[in-house]
């Protein structure tokens, strides 16, 4: 299931690591409701077992420009319908692995991202933090593009509520979850 949207151009500048996301290792996580996609909220804190959550800066709409002209300038910006298409492709192969349940995550309104999920037929929730309270409750590390302050591109392997694994700066985006399965079938088993 791939569309013109899923190929990313060659040439995307690569984001560095800051370090903006150590602190995120071995935290726990704040408990703050989040709105998703199926119509329920979310307290990452609070669940169970083993979660992978994606957080990506914004879907874009098919046929509507980037949010500024110089979007794929910008290190990590590009390639959230990419990401989110990697782990839907790959999800059976996460659930196998022991992993309970997948999110994304972005600051866009539920609204916005149900089109973006049932468009994609994404087989997980999307959740949504528009006013960034979970983002500056975990102290998230974000950017600001088109006058709008959007996430940075990671992933979070959440074991009982705690990061156990992060994934920083994520480069390509589209082989995100791929990342995920090989730290699976690795060290994170």
């Amino acid at each position: 299931m791939s569309s013109n949207h899923d190929v990313l151009p060659t040439d995307l500048p690569a984001p560095a690591d800051d370090g903006a996301a150590d602190h995120l290792r071995g935290m726990r996580l704040p408990g703050v409701a989040l709105t998703a996609t199926d119509g329920g909220t979310v307290s990452l804190a609070r669940l169970t077992g083993r979660v992978v959550v994606y957080a990506y800066p914004r879907t874009g709409e098919p046929g509507k420009p980037g949010l500024t002209p110089d979007w794929d300038a910008i290190p990590g910006a590009r390639g959230c319908t990419p990401q989110a298409c990697d782990f839907r492709d790959h999800h059976t192969e996460l659930k196998a692995r022991g992993i309970r349940q997948v999110y994304g995550l972005s600051t866009q309104t539920s609204a916005y991202q149900r089109e973006a999920a049932e468009r994609l037929r994404l087989p997980f929730p999307l959740l949504s933090d528009p006013h960034r309270a979970f983002a500056m409750a975990a102290r998230l590390p974000v950017f600001e593009a088109g006058g709008q302050k959007l996430l940075r591109r990671l992933t979070l392997v959440i074991d009982d509520g705690v990061v156990s694994h992060l994934f920083y700066p994520v480069f390509p985006p589209d082989r995100s979850s791929r990342q995920v399965l090989d730290w699976l079938d690795g060290a994170g088993a």
